[in-house]
Order: structure tokens, then C-alpha cells, then sequence
């Protein structure tokens, strides 16, 4: 026996179909079946699930194909390469594609399939040659019934996703441009546009391109580039249903809470977290003492979570803190809102909403009676099945919540942010090491560059203009952020040596650090929200702007618990008069950090424990009246 060749056994061919099976091998080896007849076999072995088989097949015709059929050889090659990628083998994929632009190097849908089996084996430049030949025309175009228009659009777009994956931000961007030049009508192109502009702070970010109108960039705009975008309740809500309409699953039936529950719900209230950011993470930061500080009397603590594992002592942290642990990577979201309806959940927090890498299908079969959203999406979410948000009343005042399809859970008590006490702080710093002028007011602004709008940047200009000798300390997330920073404070007559760009450190580290600040500035209308737990909890005063969405009050909220509403402005006259007043008097700015020092960690904004046992009472409340209302 030929062991090289699979039985049929190891293909797991039901014995139903052996003869039918072994008919069609023996026909392919011959060189007598038509492409026809494989790809209708092909197809009907691939819908029962049996892609070795189809693999085997195709192997069999490819190598058993006369010269009368070698024209077909390249289709064949084609129809494998899909299979194999199916099937995560890359490598085998790659190969049996080369084998078709060998013998027919125009085939289009072929170089373009190279190109992304290239890029699953990490060959990254190599797969951004076999798209530009195909987006620069370098070859005619063999389009084999599809339109070549398409096929340009798929490389050039293919090219700008993985560049901006690798931030090469620049040269994605270019891509970008030429693509919706070529058409207008691309949301999910013009959405990428949008945000890499706010990655680069290239300003304005609504730049006119093609035929593409500022209508179709705002209506395309993702939600976690409007909030860095506007302030304005509507469009975020906008933002939120569109992307629900698009993406999210319509499920109708029966919640899966009551479709696929085991038994009654009773005994301690089993509370889920849903998220793929428990490791190192801004979420992650923030909530390990969350988990650790629920009553086990009260509560059962279940992390259902797609997270990498980093392998740091964060993750492990986090995972410690959980009753039970299940992964949900490598489960469909149906079947990951079985699991969780399996699991009894009462309460399930969703750590996530709409920002990258989440999974609100999972949410939409309602998996749990009671669903929550909760900090990594301080907006609206819009996510069917989440009637729910863990607010405070600074962050969420009634004006908001008319444009919110969550119901609030306020805290009365506390900030809406949770914290953690054991986070690590490294060694006081020097000034020197950071290169900052000894005797010289520090303003610092350590978010995103993304959050950073032109209104807002300009302002700090205006700030250092009326601060003199003062300087702003700024991390800086690419080149190109960097230049256009220092372009606009040309343009307002600052130095370049008066931006101080600071660079990534550890996070013991970078909590650190805030000490040598004066002043932070925060962001608008996309506050700070783990950065500025961090600056309070490093001794550092934040001076914020609150506007009318929730993610644009999250610093307030926390300068309100910890005691300095005074740092809170409501407007950008405000902001920029405070922040020269303070500028202008240091000795201000020392009594701010006098007060953090004495008393910020012993404030109701570090007041974790308490802070525990206010969301259990309100989340118990909520669960055991589910419990009273839903059958046995």
C-alpha cells in the first residue's frame, strides 16, 4: 500500500459516499474527469465538511490532467489554493497558486490569493509585490468573469491594511487615496482614511479626496475615531446603530439565557466579564483589584475572554482573580453565547463594546438575563440585548441620556472608573533623564496622539505662547505625528525645542514620570480615562475640558471624586485661560500637587473596596429581580 497517499478512512469519507469517491480519484488519476465534474464534486464534498477529500481530489486531477486539459490545470491550482488557505495550510497554498501563475502568469484572482497566503506566513514584502503588480497594472489583467475595477480595489485596499498594520502609515495612506479615487463609494476605505490621518494628526482630518464628499467621510467615520472627532451625543449614537445595522448578527428567537440555561438560577449571583483586553491592556490596568475584591460569599467571578496571552504578570494577575476562566478564542460567537447561557451567568459585563477586536454578536444572542457595558466604551454602544451602562452622574448627566440605548447603572458614590492600588511605580525620576528644562513650567499630554484634534493642539500652542519659557512634554506615536506636531507649533512661533517628546516605557515607568510634570492637558473631546487614574495616582494634576458625550466627561468624573473640581473646564476659552493661569503660577500648580499627594489616594476615586461593594448591591438588585421574572 502507498502510505504517502491518505486512506480514505484518514479522510474520513462516510461509507456512504467511499464508492462515489474512489469513482472520482480513479476518474482524476486517469485524466478522464472533466473540471466541470470536479468542481461540482469539489463542492459537494467541501459542504459535507470533507476538505481533505476535496484536497486529495483536486491533487489527483492536477497531477492526472492530459494535455487536453492543461488549459484548465491553472483554474484547478486556483480552486486547491482556497481549499488549502481553508485550512490554514499556507505554505502548501502558496505553492499550488505559483503553480498557476507559472502557467498562466495573468491570473489576477491567483496573484491576488498569493498575496494573502504570503501574508499569513509573515513574507510581508513579498506579499505587497504580488498585490501592487495586480494595483499598478503591471501585468494585463485576467479577471475571469469578475470586474477588473474590483480586483485593482482588492490590492491597493489589501496593501493599505497590511501597511497600516506594520504603521507605515504614510505609505497606507497614499494607497488609500488611490483607491477612493478610483471609487468614491468605499465606506470601509474612507472609515481607515479617516482614522490614519488621526493617527498622524494630519489636520484636518476630513481632507476632500476624489469625488468623496465630507458627507461620506463623517457618515463613514468608525466610532472610535468620532469620538475623537466631535462631542456630540447624536453623531456618536449615528456612529454606533450604523456599525449595529452593518456587522451585528439579527437574532430574534428565544434569548439564549432561557434557550440553553441548565438549570434554575439560584445560590451566589455568577457574574461573567466579557472582554479581549484582559492582559496588558488599558482595561487590563484598570481592573484587577475589580475582580479580586467581589464578595465569593455574594458572587461567582467568571472571565469569558479572547485575550492574548502576553505572558505577563498582569494577565496572570487577572486570570488569579477569576473564579473560573474559559476561553473563548477559536469559538464562533454563537457558540460562545451558548457557553455563557450554559454557565448560569445572572450578570454580564461587557469590557468592550465596539472598539478593536470586540464581539457584539456574542451579546445579541443574550446570553445572560442582565447585560452591561462597562468602561472599555465610554459611549453608546447601540449593541441589541445590552440594556445596561455603569455610569456616574458627572459622566452621564440627563441630557446624555436620551442618545444612550443603555439604561444607567449610576454609582452614587464613586467615579465610574474603577482603579488599582497595587499598580506598579517605578523610581522617582530626574528631570535630566527626560531631557526637561530644570527651572521651566511643564505642561505634558501623554494620550494617543490619535485623540490629539487640531483645535485642541493649537490651544497648547496658544498655552506655551502666553507661558513663557514653558514647554510641553508629549509621547509621540509615529514620525509622521511628530512632524505635523512640530509643523503647527512652527506656525504659532513655538520652537522645536520647546516639544519634548517622550518615549514608551514600562508602565511602572511611565506612571512614574507624571511626577515631573506641572500641569497634564488633557484631551477633547476623547478625555483621558486609564491615563488619567494614572497622572492622579501619581501625584500629578490633570486640567480637563468636559463636553456633552460621556467619553468627553471621564476626566471630570475623576477630578470630581478625587477632590479638584476646580480643574474641570467647560469650554475651550476656559480650558486655555486656566491652563495660562496655572502656567503663569507655579506655586498653584505645587498646591495641586500638594493636595494629591496628602490626600488624592485616600479619595473616594481610590476608594476601590467601597467602590466593589456599590456595583455588587446594584448588580444583585438587578439579578434577583431577573431571577423573579424569568420562568424556571
Amino acid at each position: 500500500m502507498d502510505m504517502s497517499q491518505p486512506s480514505p478512512q484518514t479522510l474520513s469519507v462516510p461509507a456512504a459516499l467511499l464508492p462515489r469517491w474512489e469513482q472520482l480519484l480513479a476518474a482524476s488519476r486517469a485524466g478522464s474527469l472533466g473540471l466541470p465534474e470536479l468542481m461540482e464534486a469539489a463542492n459537494s464534498l467541501q459542504a459535507q465538511g470533507l476538505s481533505e477529500a476535496t484536497v486529495q481530489l483536486h491533487q489527483a486531477w492536477i497531477a492526472g490532467a492530459p494535455a487536453s486539459s492543461r488549459a484548465y490545470v491553472p483554474v484547478a491550482c486556483y480552486n486547491l489554493g482556497t481549499v488549502l488557505g481553508g485550512l490554514l495550510r499556507h505554505a502548501e497554498a502558496e505553492q499550488v497558486y505559483r503553480q498557476a501563475l507559472a502557467l498562466k502568469p495573468n491570473f489576477t484572482q491567483a496573484r491576488l490569493n498569493l498575496g494573502h497566503q504570503l501574508e499569513h506566513l509573515g513574507k510581508t514584502e513579498e506579499a505587497l509585490a504580488e498585490w501592487r503588480a495586480v494595483a499598478d497594472l503591471t501585468l494585463p489583467l485576467d479577471a475571469v468573469g469578475s470586474d477588473p475595477l474590483e480586483l485593482r480595489l482588492h490590492a491597493l485596499n489589501n496593501m493599505a491594511r497590511l501597511l497600516e498594520q506594520d504603521k507605515r502609515f504614510a505609505e497606507s495612506q497614499t494607497l488609500m487615496r488611490r483607491s477612493l479615487e478610483l471609487k468614491a463609494e468605499q465606506s470601509d476605505v474612507a472609515q481607515h482614511y479617516v482614522h490614519i490621518r488621526q493617527k498622524q494628526c494630519d489636520w484636518p482630518v476630513y481632507q476632500p479626496v476624489g469625488e468623496v464628499t465630507h458627507n461620506q467621510l463623517l457618515t463613514s467615520t468608525s466610532l472610535l475615531a468620532m469620538l475623537n472627532v466631535s462631542d456630540d451625543p447624536v453623531l456618536q449614537l449615528m456612529t454606533s446603530q450604523r456599525f449595529v445595522l452593518e456587522k451585528v448578527v439579527k437574532y430574534k428567537e428565544q434569548p439564549y439565557h432561557l434557550r440553553h440555561a441548565k438549570a434554575r438560577r439560584d445560590g451566589r449571583i455568577k457574574i461573567g466579564y466579557l472582554s479581549g483586553d484582559l492582559c496588558m491592556h488599558a482595561v487590563g490596568l484598570l481592573t484587577p483589584e475589580l475582580f479580586e475584591l467581589h464578595d465569593r460569599s455574594r458572587f461567582e467571578v467568571h472571565a469569558f475572554c479572547w485575550s492574548r496571552d502576553d505572558g505577563s504578570a498582569q494577565r496572570a494577575r487577572i486570570l488569579a482573580g477569576m473564579d473560573k476562566h474559559h476561553r473563548l478564542k477559536g469559538l464562533t460567537d454563537e457558540a460562545a453565547a451558548r457557553l455563557i447561557a450554559q454557565e448560569g451567568i445572572d450578570v454580564l459585563i461587557d469590557l468592550q463594546g465596539l472598539t478593536s477586536g470586540a464581539r457584539p454578536n456574542i451579546l445579541a444572542y443574550k446570553p445572560a438575563p442582565v447585560q452591561v457595558s462597562y468602561l472599555g466604551l465610554p459611549a453608546t454602544s447601540a449593541i441589541p440585548g445590552v440594556e445596561w451602562i455603569i455610569a456616574d452622574r458627572f459622566a452621564m448627566p440627563p441630557e446624555y441620556l436620551p442618545y444612550c440605548t443603555e439604561k444607567p447603572i449610576y454609582l452614587e458614590n464613586h467615579s465610574y472608573q474603577i482603579s488599582d492600588r497595587r499598580r506598579d511605580v517605578g523610581p522617582a525620576p530626574t528631570r535630566a533623564q527626560y531631557q526637561l528644562p530644570e527651572d521651566a513650567f511643564v505642561f505634558a499630554s501623554f494620550n494617543n496622539n490619535h485623540k490629539f484634534t487640531e483645535e485642541m493642539y493649537r490651544c497648547w500652542m496658544r498655552v506655551l505662547q502666553q507661558v513663557e519659557g514653558s514647554v510641553l512634554w508629549l509621547l509621540a506615536d509615529n514620525e509622521w505625528s511628530k512632524a505635523n506636531m512640530l509643523r503647527v507649533a512652527a506656525e504659532h512661533g513655538i520652537a522645536a525645542q520647546r516639544l519634548i517628546f517622550a518615549p514608551r516605557v514600562t508602565p511602572a515607568e511611565y506612571i512614574a514620570r507624571f511626577a515631573l510634570a506641572d500641569l497634564v492637558l488633557d484631551t477633547f473631546p476623547f478625555n483621558a480615562g486609564t491615563t488619567a487614574s494614572d497622572c492622579l495616582w501619581a501625584g500629578a494634576p490633570i486640567l480637563t475640558r468636559s463636553g456633552r458625550s460621556y467619553i468627553s466627561r471621564m476626566a471630570g468624573s475623576l477630578l470630581t471624586h478625587v477632590g479638584l473640581p476646580d480643574l474641570i473646564t467647560e469650554s475651550l476659552q476656559e480650558y486655555e485661560q486656566r491652563a495660562v493661569q496655572i502656567g503663569r503660577n507655579p506655586a498653584r500648580a505645587a498646591s495641586y500637587k500638594r493636595y494629591l499627594r496628602e490626600h488624592g489616594r485616600a479619595s473616594r476615586l481610590f476608594d476601590i473596596p467601597g467602590f466593589v461593594r456599590e456595583l455588587e448591591d446594584k448588580l444583585e438588585s438587578l439579578a434577583l429581580e431577573r431571577r423573579r421574572r424569568d420562568p424556571a
